[in-house]
């Protein structure tokens, strides 16, 4: 036989192996697909507890547990403006066994950071687009100032004496601070901590004068007694708060910077095992006790597919690289 057919003839039965151990591969992920899930999901928060998205995580967190028949078990990463635990999961393997629970800080953060390990788009697998919540302006309950005006006119008094808090730097709370201070003209620091649990805390005590923070981590601080809101940052005022009148309403027309929230997986993650993850979640968010707990947060739930998720992605980061650029926002 020539050497060329008998190199042909190589060629083909090594093309023929490969077919076949391509087809044994797909068999295998498509195996691994039909029976996902069939351990505990880890659904990562990349704050410390006692913020916002941790408050969010305990409540969806054991519906969709219910939705899967799998437990799901929240661990919290806090740390570098929720880069750490973001990372974790981008490095993560895509079999749906660690997704991650964040806020719309998941696209702001990598445009105000020098280098971020990921990219927001590139690095993960949208699963639901949660929904969204109004953003408290609060301060202290001993605080002089009785409305958002009052305090407006106290901080423009003494230009660089009052501060604000942020649960971390890139939070749509950090950045409707600065939009306040754009449009108020106001000198008023922020600073950031490693989540809304310390940051509450400080505002409270009164390290720090006021904060931005979503309904959910910072209502029971105003129920209490401990917090006095001065107005929320939504297009209309919150159901759970009717009488606390918008931003836009207390003197910066056509302010409106809520806070949303989303699960991602991991990039890569099979479209199968995506669409289990967004059926399970659609699944908890509508089951009557977390609704009813939602509402109790003035949370709007929006249970949107991952394709409505990567279009709000698009809309957000054009809209959040403006203030951005506008505030000059850099973070080392």
């Amino acid at each position: 036989m020539r050497s060329d057919q008998s190199c042909d003839i190589t060629r083909r039965r090594l093309i023929a192996a490969g077919g076949l151990g391509g087809l044994a591969l797909i068999s295998n992920r498509a195996a691994l697909a039909a029976d996902y899930p069939s351990g505990p999901i880890k659904m990562l928060i990349p704050f410390p507890p006692g913020g916002t998205v941790d408050t969010l995580g305990r409540v969806i967190g054991p519906a969709l547990g219910t939705a899967t028949n799998q437990q799901v078990i929240i661990e919290n990463k806090g740390g570098a403006g929720a880069t750490i635990g973001a990372n974790m999961v981008a490095q993560s393997a895509p079999n749906g066994y660690t997704i991650l629970l964040n806020a719309a800080n998941q696209i702001i953060t990598p445009l105000i950071a020098m280098t971020t390990p990921y990219d927001p788009v590139k690095d993960f697998t949208s699963i639901c687009y949660i929904g969204y919540v109004p953003q408290l302006v609060v301060v202290r309950s001993e605080f002089p100032a009785k409305t958002f005006e009052e305090f407006v006119a106290m901080v423009r008094a003494k230009p660089g004496a009052y501060t604000w808090a942020t649960s971390s730097l890139g939070t749509t709370g950090h950045l409707a601070e600065e939009l306040i201070n754009q449009q108020a003209g106001l000198n008023m620091p922020v600073v950031g901590y490693r989540g809304g649990g310390p940051a509450l805390t400080d505002t409270i005590a009164g390290h720090t004068t006021a904060m931005v923070e979503p309904v959910p981590s910072a209502i029971q601080h105003v129920r209490s007694g401990r917090l006095k809101v001065l107005a929320v940052t939504s297009p209309k005022r919150a159901a759970s708060l009717p009488d606390v009148p918008t931003v836009a309403e207390s003197g910066l027309p056509g302010f409106a910077l809520p806070s949303w929230y989303a699960l991602w997986g991991p990039a890569k993650l099979p479209a199968d095992i995506t669409q289990t993850l967004f059926d399970a979640a659609k699944r908890a968010l509508r089951a009557p006790e977390t609704k009813a707990r939602l509402d109790d947060m003035a949370f709007e739930t929006i249970a949107g597919s991952p394709e409505e998720l990567n279009e709000v992605m698009r809309t957000e980061t054009a809209k959040y690289a403006a203030i951005v650029k506008q505030a000059n926002i850099k973070v080392e």
